[in-house]
């Protein structure tokens, strides 16, 4: 399976760069309001992509969660990461959103997330194929599971981050982060069983 984890250390120290911007930004300075968007802003566009239903709706659910977060950066405190803090803004950018489409007729409903997050990933870097790849095999989770696995895997977010995000034990993130993994896993090994059996017919 493609690797699509970030390695604890380095998301950690990620982690505590982007909450020093955000802390720094409360001031109003540009430099550090610049930075805590541009390292953020990957993450928001992945995750909205992977709540939202409307892949049309990415790019509008992500300026939205950035201008509330810039709009509250005063009370951010630090107390959680900033990455965290954002993408529980994020969450609510999206369930409000689904609570204004719902009171109002929609023309079409799509429900292909992965196109937008296919989308927001460069083309032509090593592992492209792989990460699209990924994107094919997570369709195929059940939705909370597959949270936990962006949340934890893709976005390297701590547990007890992933946790408070989904509001939910630690211990339930665990478990649907392993069942996850394991259906991966057993989905992996079944499309490469196929694809030797596709070739010699073809």
């Amino acid at each position: 399976m493609p690797a699509a984890s970030v390695p604890s250390s380095s998301a950690a120290s990620a982690d505590e760069s982007t909450t020093a911007w955000a802390l720094a930004a409360r001031g109003g300075d540009p430099d550090a309001i610049d930075h805590f968007v541009r390292a953020l802003h990957r993450d928001v566009i992945r995750y909205v992509a992977h709540l939202s239903a409307d892949p049309q709706a990415v790019d509008d659910l992500a300026q939205d969660t950035f201008l509330r977060a810039l709009g509250s950066l005063h009370r951010f405190e630090g107390r959680s990461s900033a990455r965290t803090w954002l993408l529980a803004i994020a969450r609510r950018a999206v369930a409000d959103s689904h609570r204004y489409a719902a009171a109002r007729p929609r023309p079409a409903d799509t429900a292909d997330w992965r196109l937008a997050v296919e989308l927001a990933q460069p083309c032509g870097l090593p592992g492209f194929d792989d990460g699209i790849a990924l994107l094919d095999l997570l369709a195929a989770l059940p939705e909370e599971r597959r949270e936990a696995f962006v949340l934890t895997q893709m976005l390297g977010m701590p547990y007890a981050e992933a946790a408070a995000l989904s509001r939910c034990p630690v211990g339930t993130v665990r478990s649907r982060v392993a069942r996850a993994r394991a259906t991966l896993v057993a989905l992996l090994a079944e499309a490469e069983q196929a694809a030797p059996a596709a070739l010699a017919v073809a």
